[in-house]
């Protein structure tokens, strides 16, 4: 890494589940800065989660996205003329980040003609029961690492 790293920011809790974990998908789920639309939508998919799972709201997404936290990854290191990828850890922060991704991809991939959010309650819900295409994307990387954990010693 060159130069400072940038601070880590942070995020106000959002005004209903009173949670950072809530702004944090609304954030990733916004775009072009139509934050109200996100809302609406991460707000709808939350109702809807609720009745599917017959959970409080905020529990079912935090079950679901810690259902989607991938544990290991592998990286590319080169060695020697080669390249090899090797199996890591991955930091707290990243598993978020990456479960969020994971799971807004799969909902958008799979909306099927019917609203987003919709889509990203099924995706939700899914996660909750752990299947869905995030949880088969979480699992590839899985078995990613797991078929090159002879080249550990190069992490």
């Amino acid at each position: 890494m060159r130069g400072k790293q940038a601070p880590k920011r942070q995020l106000a809790a959002d005004e209903i589940y009173n949670s950072q974990l809530v702004t944090k998908l609304i954030n990733f789920i916004m775009q072009d800065g139509k934050k109200h639309v996100a809302r609406k939508s991460v707000y709808s998919a939350m109702d809807e989660l609720a009745t599917k799972t017959k959970a409080k709201p905020l529990e079912a997404l935090e079950t679901a996205i810690e259902n989607v936290k991938p544990k290991i990854e592998v990286r590319s290191r080169r060695v020697g003329g080669s390249n090899y990828q090797v199996p890591v850890p991955v930091p707290e922060g990243r598993q978020t980040a990456l479960a969020l991704r994971w799971i807004i991809e799969a909902a958008r991939k799979n909306r099927g003609g019917a609203e987003f959010y919709k889509s990203l309650a099924r995706e939700l819900a899914d996660a909750f029961n752990k299947e869905g295409n995030a949880i088969r994307k979480k699992e590839d990387v899985k078995k990613m690492a797991d078929a090159n954990k002879a080249f550990a010693q190069f992490a």
